[in-house]
């Protein structure tokens, strides 16, 4: 009996041990001095970036003489959740709290890089550079054309040679417009951009005259050349729709076959000796108005028909002729003999 209250007394002795073992696992005495000190969990609001505070391991429990060891194996504490992937290593610095405990904070020094600010300085001098070479290219053209563009013109003379886009277009007219290199016109909803006119050297009386006269002269032969151009196609277009040369040769040697066989066939006639009467030719003469005269008569009277037959037919006439197998004369490019 003794050593039956004995052996429960172990097991209720082990049963304590365990529960103060679970319980210092969960809260720490840092961890609850931070609790009584801090507003509860649910109503703080944990930053995206800043990993939570992890514990420190627990102390070891002083256990009774002539206790049960624990069965459990000791398990050095170790943190479950790492460092969230992608990110930088941040640096942390072990500081108490409290008097009771250490915390973890989070260093700031190890959260960003040195060569961010590098590179963002690298990027906006390479834009400088780039809005600076299109604004040179644009101005250059615009001289070079001494003519009103828009923004749309410059960009599509402009595009496929220097490869420049719309907005560094625009960018560029409207810096050079404020550095006074060229001039902006604003017509409704459109800007007309041309080169100021100050750089450019003026020129005297005599000397607009004489442009004023190469301008005419070179109307004049823009206009001759217009002239030829247009005579040129028209002739080229006749000599495309004409015979060449090796055609007309075969077309040549079949038109002489052709003359030779109707002549055979007419020596045939004139020297048949079965010669037709003149009675006879007029017999068959009649014969061929009355089949004509006939033929018309009979042609109007289908036709007639057929076309109070089509105005409630709902087909077409082609179906309907094909449906009820109807030939007419023009299927096969008949027509009727004069009288």
């Amino acid at each position: 009996m003794d050593g039956r209250v004995s052996k429960c007394q172990q097991i209720r002795k082990s049963c304590c041990i365990a529960s103060d073992y679970s319980v210092t696992l969960t809260r720490t005495p840092s961890a609850a001095a931070s609790a009584q000190a801090a507003p509860p969990p649910a109503s703080r609001k944990r930053k995206r970036n800043a990993p939570s505070a992890l514990p420190l391991p627990p102390k070891p429990i002083a256990r009774a003489s002539g206790s049960s060891p624990d069965p459990r194996p000791s398990v050095p504490h170790r943190s479950l959740r790492g460092p969230p992937p992608g990110r930088q290593r941040a640096a942390f610095s072990r500081e108490p709290e409290g008097g009771e405990g250490r915390g973890l904070r989070l260093g700031r020094a190890g959260m960003t890089s040195g060569g961010g600010g590098g590179k963002g300085r690298e990027g906006a001098a390479a834009a400088a550079a780039t809005a600076g070479g299109a604004a040179a290219i644009l101005l250059r053209y615009l001289r070079e054309q001494n003519r009103p563009h828009s923004a749309q013109d410059a960009f599509g003379n402009l595009q496929r040679e220097h490869g420049l886009g719309k907005t560094a277009v625009v960018k560029a007219l409207e810096q050079l417009t404020q550095q006074g290199k060229i001039k902006e016109k604003v017509y409704g909803k459109q800007k007309i951009y041309f080169p100021d006119q100050d750089h450019f050297p003026s020129a005297s009386d005599s000397e607009l005259k004489v442009l004023d006269n190469e301008i005419s002269d070179l109307s004049c032969k823009v206009q001759t050349l217009q002239q030829n151009c247009c005579l040129m196609e028209s002739e080229l277009k006749e000599l495309k729709g004409s015979m060449t040369t090796p055609e007309m040769v075969k077309e040549i040697e079949e038109l002489k076959k052709d003359c030779a066989n109707y002549t055979e066939k007419l020596e045939r006639i004139k020297s048949a000796a079965n010669h037709v009467t003149p009675e006879e030719k007029e017999k068959v003469y009649n014969e061929k108005k009355l089949y004509c005269r006939e033929w018309r008569r009979r042609k109007r009277m289908a036709t007639e028909l057929l076309d109070a037959i089509l105005e409630g037919y709902p087909k077409s006439k082609k179906q309907f002729f094909e449906e009820v197998g109807i030939e007419t004369d023009e299927d096969f490019h008949v027509t009727l003999p004069p009288i």
